[in-house]
């Protein structure tokens, strides 16, 4: 066209088209975000629904789960700032994925036989020996009848014999060992010594008589799962897995640190392969955090567990700051029931 033809633009749709640039680059700015934190948590949601713990950094960021609703719902946002459909649809998917898997995992069905005993269970990583003496004043105010406390040094367990003597607790389990690798179980119930499972950390295990019932207890501490470790970390939680599974059926209490989290497979499978129950579920308590201990709750995850037989019932289960350790110690009281075998 020559330029008879030619539309001459006024300085007032100059300044329009240039007052639209900003929001132009605004919109981009938030649809780039949204896509960036809701691809992150589409690939961690992603290993859950394929329920694997995949590899770095999946199983760490598992741990915490249900924190990922925070740049769920912050990528959610951002998509509508920025108009995306597409983006938004993606956001709503991922934010009820991850809604969906804060929901406990496990079953709660009561036990039918009648209660033949009851067993008051307290569970603590003292960190290297530090909360000891924490978790002395937290036994003497809770008086558990079992007593699994991982992380127990020399000096952790030499405390434990002088200020916990044997005419309270007069049974005992151990690995005796430095730093991070000492376990002990303490009890008033009759002990009888069976072979723990085998790890880099010490995990004693036992027999206890309650109330003339045989019942299997195992002190569970696995490596964590660190960085260059993810392997060994699946390796040793697989043992604790193998221990359940061969109870066959029989009365079996697993407690301890077991550095994993309900949104772990690894964990599920230990749970699933004995027909095991989280008693903090039982009794409540599914997602209370017990590390790290300096986080307010909610904040943190629950890695400290108390596992049971369906035979067992639970209630009262409280998560209690010893002071000196990064975990906070486990107390819950367990109900036996008789099978309807036993009958």
């Amino acid at each position: 066209m020559d330029g008879a033809d030619r539309v001459a633009v006024g300085p007032e749709v100059e300044e329009e088209f240039d007052a639209r640039e900003p929001r132009r680059r605004v919109g981009r700015t938030a649809a780039w975000g949204a896509g960036v934190l809701l691809a992150g948590v589409s690939a961690v949601v992603g290993f859950r629904i394929a329920d694997s713990d995949g590899f770095t950094p999946v199983p760490q960021i598992l741990a915490f789960l249900p924190w990922l609703l925070v740049p769920a719902v912050a990528g959610l946002l951002m998509a509508v700032l920025a108009r995306w459909r597409v983006g938004m649809l993606w956001g709503v998917v991922v934010l009820g994925g991850v809604a969906w898997y804060v929901e406990p995992y496990g079953k709660t069905d009561a036990p039918s036989g009648p209660a033949v005993a009851e067993l008051r269970v307290l569970t603590s990583n003292v960190e290297f020996g530090g909360g000891t003496e924490g978790l002395i004043d937290a036994v003497r105010e809770e008086r558990p009848d079992l007593l699994f406390v991982e992380e127990c040094d020399f000096a952790c367990a030499a405390l434990l014999r002088k200020e916990l003597p044997r005419a309270d607790y007069p049974y005992r389990e151990s690995v005796e060992a430095s730093g991070a690798e000492g376990s002990v179980i303490l009890a008033k119930v009759p002990l009888k010594g069976a072979a723990g499972v085998e790890g880099t950390l010490g995990m004693p295990g036992a027999v206890a008589d309650v109330e003339g019932h045989a019942v299997r207890v195992q002190l569970a501490h696995p490596m964590p799962p660190l960085p260059r470790e993810v392997g060994l970390w699946k390796s040793e939680l697989g043992r604790i897995r193998e221990y359940a599974a061969a109870g066959d059926g029989k009365p079996t209490i697993i407690a301890g640190d077991f550095n994993a989290t309900q949104d772990h497979a690894a964990f599920r499978s230990v749970l699933d392969a004995g027909k095991l129950r989280d008693a903090a579920r039982l009794a409540g308590s599914s997602r209370a955090p017990s590390w790290p201990a300096a986080l307010p709750a909610p904040l943190g995850a629950q890695i400290d567990h108390v596992l049971a037989t369906p035979d067992f019932a639970a209630r009262d289960a409280r998560f209690l700051d010893i002071g000196n350790t990064d975990h906070r110690a486990l107390v819950v009281t367990l109900t036996l029931h008789k099978a309807e075998t036993e009958r």
